[in-house]
């Protein structure tokens, strides 16, 4: 597996696409939701929304269809 960036989204939004994105049989992965919890500012970090290579062009489907 060969992890590629599908987009970078706020904390909430990450998680619903990442939920979406598995519900389509797209394994999905959010990275850097804890990024910085520590000093409050968790809310202006995106969140990285990660996805196989090979399911990129699908899972960027689903992101433009919703």
């Amino acid at each position: 597996m060969s992890l590629v960036e599908l987009g970078r989204y706020d904390r909430n939004e990450a998680h619903i696409l990442v939920a979406r994105l598995e519900s389509e049989g797209i394994p999905a992965l959010a990275f850097d939701g804890g990024a910085s919890i520590a000093d409050g500012s968790w809310l202006l970090i995106p969140v990285r929304v990660m996805v196989d290579k090979d399911d990129l062009d699908a899972a960027r489907e689903i992101v433009d269809a919703a």
